[in-house]
């Protein structure tokens, strides 16, 4: 079996297509370890869509969404002639749009629902908003306050990814903690999108802001209407044979 290897902003992939849908969550485990990624992407055909995906973290688990995912498997689906430049795929989360220009790909993001509104715990104020997948967002002044123990126990309580956030000259910073990889990751395309949202609503940036997470490279994000976009870098790292 073939299959392809990507990189968006510090995630990382191992993609490939086939006509066969079933559970591939044990091959998940093994592939994800094999090339050391964060997930496997698994492209699948749709009557309705240009695909489907099924979408598992490296420990098995499966998700509903994944925003660098879904601009990785982008970049696949129209390098391997399954997608034209622009696309509509299913997700769990639901439908998908995406646009590749070369090596930048941009996702239309599902419509974002709040919930929970703002509450306290563990000293910060936390807010909960589902991206695709839920996520707790909390707003600092110092990325340092990011802590692991703290991070793990939200997470738990509200079976929810966690994000530290921070704006510094309309910049945002974010950090995340991963369900499915429980500990830090290097980036995390819905947890940025949620944290942009949150600082967008307390007036901290404007419609449209770059956004950094934990790789450090940039991406940008952006409000129309009810719509949030997602876009950045994409890389091909390599081929590889299971």
């Amino acid at each position: 079996m073939q299959y392809s290897k990507y990189d968006a902003s510090g995630n990382t992939f191992v993609i490939f297509h086939t006509n066969e849908r079933k559970d591939y969550s044990q091959l998940a485990i093994e592939l994800c370890k094999k090339e050391e990624v964060d997930g496997l992407i698994v492209v699948v055909p749709h009557i309705v869509y240009d695909f489907e995906w099924l979408f598992y973290n490296n420990d098995g688990s499966t998700a509903t969404m994944c925003g660098n995912g879904s601009r990785a498997v982008a970049h696949y689906a129209y390098s391997n002639k399954i997608a034209g430049t622009f696309m509509k795929f299913l997700t769990g989360a639901g439908e998908i749009n995406c646009t590749v220009e070369g090596d930048i790909v941009e996702t239309q993001m599902t419509k974002p629902f709040e919930v929970q509104a703002s509450f306290e715990e563990e000293g910060f104020t936390c807010w909960i908003v589902n991206t695709g997948v839920p996520h707790v967002v909390i707003i600092t002044d110092d990325l340092n306050q990011f802590d692991l123990g703290v991070c793990a126990r939200l997470r738990k309580k509200y079976n929810a990814n966690v994000n530290f956030a921070k704006v510094e000259d309309q910049k945002l910073y974010v950090r995340t903690f991963e369900r499915g990889v429980e500990g830090e990751t290097l980036a995390c395309g819905t947890g940025m999108v949620a944290s942009f949202l949150r600082a967008f609503n307390l007036g901290l940036v404007g419609s449209s802001a770059k956004v950094y997470p934990k790789s450090n490279e940039e991406l940008t994000i952006r409000k129309g209407d009810d719509t949030l976009y997602f876009k950045g870098a994409v890389k091909f790292v390599s081929i590889g044979e299971f």
